[in-house]
């Protein structure tokens, strides 16, 4: 009688040596001084990977648990709903792809839908961001030089992150009087300017990481992002200090939003609760993490308002700005991305210079 086995068979030499080579075993996660300096948190004990890995480590280590897991996966999951979401809303808008009319007025060719481009802007915008951060929050371990240009990578995405959220909220959220004001006119400019002094700040507290305190390099950082979202819902603010949150969805979704930053920031100036009990909020529940999810949600509560006041208010866009106006208006959005982009390379540079002379 013959005997069946249910054990899997077993793989040729050749194809384990090449499934090792492809998924090696990652080594596990150490504590803070297993690691150099610039890779350590404050009052973060645990969870580190090790240094110099090759890229296929930090690659797969986006299905390990350590002190990154919950900041990565907050940022991927958060493109991707995003992502859907805009996706989703085009398909209920009847198809197409909003910010390009397939078919012209005259009836040949592809177009530019001024109206409906400051939206596809800003959600490319907000993918963009999401994107850079967790690809820097997954792969920064891989060496110093890695680590420096990743962040540089991450405070471009959050300063046009910051421009496209401005040039979408004066489009679509603002009322006529505030358009018309004299904020109203210089609103564009000034968030162009705040978004690269945010980029710049963020890029400077990467530059010199032996060089600053904990307080000093959060201050840096939330202080001209905080300034930047202060302006950026200008436009909002009178609607809700004069309107009941409960008035409409649009108005309670950009009540929310501002609530969410605001404790977000709370938590980007305060280490806490790690710092009451270090080491015990090591994987979850440290302050970076949680001003990040709330930051997440508050971007996710930002679409939702936008989506809702494009609806409302997409057919008078044109007629109350202008096709031009609103084509110079996303022009600046990619004059803004360059600057962004030259700044960091400039910076980093620098900063490489730096390092190789110290």
């Amino acid at each position: 009688m013959s005997i069946v086995s249910l054990s899997p068979p077993s793989l040729p030499a050749p194809l384990v040596t090449v499934l090792h080579k492809l998924l090696p075993s990652l080594p596990p996660t150490g504590r803070d001084v297993d690691v150099p300096p610039v890779y350590r948190e404050a009052f973060v004990l645990s969870g580190y990977r090790p240094v110099g890995l090759p890229w296929r480590c930090y690659i797969l280590s986006l299905f390990q648990i350590h002190n990154d897991s919950v900041k990565v996966w907050c940022h991927l999951l958060a493109a991707l709903y995003v992502a859907t979401r805009f996706l989703l809303f085009v398909v209920l808008q009847g198809g197409g792809v909003l910010g390009v009319q397939l078919q012209g007025p005259d009836g040949v060719g592809p177009s530019v839908d001024p109206c409906s481009l400051p939206l596809l802007l800003y959600v490319a915008s907000v993918v963009s961001c999401l994107s850079c951060g967790a690809a820097a929050l997954l792969l920064y371990p891989r060496s110093e030089p890695v680590r420096l240009s990743l962040f540089l990578l991450d405070s471009v995405g959050r300063g046009l992150l910051q421009f496209g959220r401005a040039l979408a909220l004066s489009v679509y959220s603002s009322d006529a009087d505030w358009t018309d004001s004299i904020m109203g006119q210089l609103y564009l400019p000034a968030a162009a300017v705040l978004s690269w002094l945010s980029c710049t700040a963020g890029c400077c507290a990467e530059l010199f990481p032996h060089r600053r305190d904990l307080s000093h390099s959060r201050l840096l950082q939330t202080g001209p992002m905080s300034l930047a979202f202060l302006l950026d819902i200008s436009p909002v603010a009178l609607r809700l200090y004069i309107c009941p949150w409960s008035s409409s969805t649009a108005v309670l979704l950009h009540g929310l939003q501002v609530v969410l930053f605001l404790t977000a920031a709370f938590f980007l100036l305060c280490p806490a609760p790690e710092c009451f009990s270090p080491g015990r909020f090591d994987i979850v529940g440290h302050s970076d993490q949680l001003s990040l999810v709330l930051l997440t949600l508050s971007t996710v509560s930002q679409q939702e308002a936008l989506l809702r006041d494009f609806s409302w208010r997409r057919a008078g866009v044109v007629r109350r700005f202008g096709e031009e106006y609103l084509l110079q208006a996303c022009a600046g959005f990619t004059a803004v991305a360059l600057s962004l982009s030259a700044t960091a390379l400039v910076l980093r540079r620098y900063g490489l210079l730096a390092r190789s002379t110290r």
